[in-house]
């Protein structure tokens, strides 16, 4: 029996409105709230397991250098969300089958680290379940980690490039069983092992392109043919990189400003195959503070060798979106999906073979996008240096150079607009210089995509040529 109205000892309880606060915290509980009312408790647990302590209280170091995930979540369920967002665009775009042969792009920073470390684990899982099946008819995909050295082009002390090597390798000798090949390729090896002065020739290109920016982007498409190439010499069938959700969203901006609109929706996709290697993002849906709270939640050991910070264009946009993801933590995610919301291109996607977990997924992507190869334009349309597919006046106008010729004056019609403003010298003599020390891939991809587009503008007029026979004579 429950004391009168006006007794305040609090003695007893009265027995219905205590059923009524028990109905009330399993109702919110259901609903995915916690009571917080006074317990201290409440308000640091995590929100999907009910049960641990978020990673704040547990790990204010990791906390602090990451967004309100560590207020929401203990350290398990973060990592199995963050793993789970890698596994999810890996299956969903069947960017590895079990036959593969994958090369991961290690820099040495977080977010290569966590690729690195997630395409382990997706190794090791795939091993275990081949070593418990009784026929083991599903290969495991093999994995190779390449590092780009960029010694040549931005000096660094000999013994520091070296420890950093040997600590590269300890990272990746310790991500066994299965083991794991390692490359250390020179940014040079893009031009042929005959030349002699191949650092020189190098530096000398760099310096040819006097923007700032310009030179910056230089490097970065110099560095993917370097990747490609280690790849292809390697029979690697894919090519992993740790680009991210922050990254991206910066790309988004600098293309735009840019002028390369046209071509950003071919950039920003978990799938790009428009090169000899397809290339794909399976952390494009991560943040870049989610990945340094994973580095140092799992004390995930990252190397910095080259600090080339950005400068002109590319740093003026880094500090823009930076500011917008401190007033909004959302801000980032918003412009990648944004972007995404333009249609890809039809390379946007694996090659169809024999692998029905690909074919599957392919479909899956040309249904959601209503991806159509786009027979307005040639398979091999791109720009010879930054590989961006041309639009149809750029197309048109590079055409106009003469049949089965590429030189000085004829090379920079073939390069997107982008590349003539940015990279490509102005005065005639520079641009000389700059074509004479080009790597022979980039002046291979000029020949064969005038070739191409040769073949093309035949197909499309070939109704209004006339025949031997109807000409008249």
């Amino acid at each position: 029996m429950a004391c009168s109205g006006t007794c305040q000892s609090g003695c007893y309880k009265d027995n219905d409105d205590e059923k009524e606060r028990q109905k009330l915290e399993k109702k919110e509980e259901v609903n995915g709230s916690v009571p917080y009312g006074n317990d201290l408790n409440h308000q640091n647990i995590c929100v999907k397991c009910k049960a641990n302590e978020t990673i704040a209280i547990t790990n204010p170091t990791a906390a602090a250098a990451a967004s309100g995930d560590a207020d929401r979540f203990c350290a398990d369920c973060f990592r199995s969300n963050l793993f789970g967002k890698f596994r999810f665009a890996v299956t969903s775009n069947a960017m590895i089958s079990p036959s593969d042969k994958v090369l991961v792009a290690f820099s040495g920073g977080i977010s290569s680290r966590v690729a690195l470390q997630f395409v382990h684990e997706m190794q090791s899982k795939a091993q275990k379940n081949f070593d418990a099946s009784r026929d083991r008819s599903l290969p495991v995909f093999s994995v190779g980690v390449a590092f780009v050295d960029e010694s040549a082009i931005c000096p660094v002390l000999s013994h520091e490039f070296d420890k950093a090597i040997e600590d590269i390798k300890l990272i990746v000798s310790n991500l066994t069983p299965p083991r794991k090949e390692f490359y250390v390729a020179p940014i040079a090896s893009i031009y042929s092992s005959d030349l002699l002065d191949r650092e020189e020739r190098l530096k000398e290109l760099l310096n040819a392109a006097t923007d700032v920016t310009g030179k910056e982007d230089l490097l970065l498409h110099l560095r993917m043919l370097a990747l490609q190439k280690i790849a292809l010499e390697n029979g690697y069938t894919k090519l992993v990189l740790g680009s991210c959700t922050s990254r991206i969203a910066r790309h988004v901006i600098t293309a735009t400003v840019k002028g390369q609109g046209y071509s950003l929706a071919a950039d920003i996709q978990y799938v790009d195959a428009r090169r000899e290697i397809p290339v794909v993002l399976p952390l494009r849906d991560c943040l870049t503070q989610e990945l340094d709270m994973l580095c140092s939640l799992d004390s995930l050991k990252t190397v910095r060798i080259f600090d080339n910070p950005s400068t002109g264009i590319n740093s003026l946009v880094s500090a823009f979106v930076k500011l917008l993801q401190e007033e909004n933590p959302s801000r980032e995610s918003t412009i990648v999906r944004t972007a995404g919301k333009l249609t890809p291109f039809c390379f946007n996607k694996i090659p169809e073979n024999d692998d029905l977990d690909n074919h599957v997924a392919s479909q899956r992507r040309q249904k959601k996008f209503n991806l159509k190869p786009n027979e307005s334009l040639p398979p091999e349309s791109f720009c010879p240096i930054c590989y961006s597919p041309l639009n149809k006046s750029d197309l048109l106008s590079s055409s106009d150079v003469e049949n089965d010729q590429t030189s000085t004056r004829t090379f920079g019609l073939k390069c997107c607009l982008s590349c003539q403003f940015q990279i490509l010298p102005k005065e005639p003599s520079l641009m000389e210089q700059f074509y004479s020390l080009l790597p022979q891939p980039i002046i291979r991809r000029a020949k064969d995509g005038s070739h191409s587009n040769q073949r093309w503008l035949r197909e499309q007029i070939q109704d209004c040529l006339l025949s031997d026979s109807e000409d008249g004579t």
